[in-house]
């Protein structure tokens, strides 16, 4: 047999890709170490700093803060200034690592990536198997993780731009309306649309019990409690309000029998009600998904989101990429006549249906 001919220019480059990778990965550590510490934090808004006055402001030892501000620098994670040997975090890099209510604060992202190490046995396991893994069977890092990530994309988005984009909504809210959160997790969708929309009530689902204590824990310390309801069920099996809105925010795809949750939504909308489907951006075609946001929800897709709705019996294994025709085929087996894409960004699909 003769040898593969080997091209060095593109083995190089795959290798330095590889090793950009790795690097990724050791500074997904340091992002997490940062912000426990509060070392961006300390950083924000203050100019140019020294490594012990970063290290007085953090109340944390020097020589470690120091190498881990060259670990920063190294990556563009905060500006080095040789002349004064200091360092820098930029407003850009601040609302991205020290503002935990920026829309784009990712530092709780690296739990949840963390949780993918912690879980590579079941992982293994799975794979070599075909059973599923359950959402509530992953470390406890997985869900506080996705929570506070998620948390600030919606705070950003879901009050000011995703439910005026669905028609009459916002009205209706303000009027006061019963809503149905599935799949609430830590229930904060339902507490930030609570606190825009005081008169309507709002009812968050979601089968992990842990998720369900800590979002009634979230509303008591929002002050929303008797506006807001938590309770343990699936997708199939929460109470019938006749809700005027039921939203599923990037959970649907994770669900085992997608179509039996979407008809039990029908089931239980009000006349004239309407479905808000939130879900992580993707298209239709795989050479169409090939960059950076989607790679991150495959491999979650492949580890996470796939996994539990094969735990839950797998008849429709959506995954995170399931892309708008795969959508909107689900809601037009469960009945529905209408569905649109009503908003996107560049993380999420929103989509209003209607009977």
């Amino acid at each position: 047999m003769n040898a593969t001919a080997i091209n060095p220019a593109k083995l190089e480059a795959f290798v330095m890709r590889a090793v950009n990778d790795l690097s990724a990965s050791y500074g997904g550590a340091m992002i997490s170490i940062g912000s426990k510490l509060s070392l961006y934090k300390a950083m924000a808004g203050a100019g140019p700093l020294s490594a012990s006055e970063v290290a007085s402001r953090s109340s944390c030892a020097e020589r470690y803060v120091r190498e881990w501000l060259n670990s920063q620098a190294a990556g563009g994670y905060v500006d080095y200034h040789a002349l004064s040997d200091c360092y820098e975090l930029t407003p850009e890099q601040a609302l991205v690592l020290a503002d935990e209510n920026s829309p784009v604060f990712i530092p709780h992202a690296w739990s949840a990536a963390a949780s993918l190490w912690f879980d590579e046995e079941k992982t293994l396991h799975a794979f070599r198997t075909g059973n599923g893994v359950a959402w509530g069977d992953h470390h406890s890092s997985l869900h506080c993780g996705v929570a506070a990530f998620y948390r600030n994309g919606y705070r950003g988005n879901l009050v000011a731009n995703w439910l005026p984009a669905l028609n009459g909504i916002v009205d209706k809210l303000h009027a006061g309306i019963a809503v149905a959160d599935i799949g609430c997790g830590h229930g904060h969708s339902s507490i930030l649309m609570a606190q825009a929309f005081p008169n309507s009530r709002f009812y968050g689902f979601d089968a992990h019990a842990e998720s369900i204590h800590t979002a009634q824990q979230n509303a008591r310390i929002a002050d929303i409690a008797e506006q807001v309801n938590f309770d343990i069920a699936t997708a199939v099996s929460y109470p019938n309000h006749r809700y005027d809105l039921i939203c599923f925010f990037d959970c649907l795809h994770d669900m085992g029998d997608p179509v039996a949750a979407v008809k039990y939504a029908a089931q239980t909308l009000a006349p004239g009600g309407t479905v808000m489907l939130v879900e992580p951006f993707a298209h239709d075609r795989i050479e169409q998904n090939l960059s950076p946001i989607s790679r991150a929800y495959y491999a979650s897709s492949t580890t996470v989101c796939c996994a539990h709705a094969i735990s839950e019996g797998g008849k429709m294994v959506l995954g995170a990429q399931a892309g708008e025709a795969r959508l909107a085929d689900v809601f037009r087996k469960a009945g529905f006549t209408h569905f649109r894409r009503a908003a996107e960004t560049p993380f999420n699909l929103i989509f209003e249906a209607q009977i």
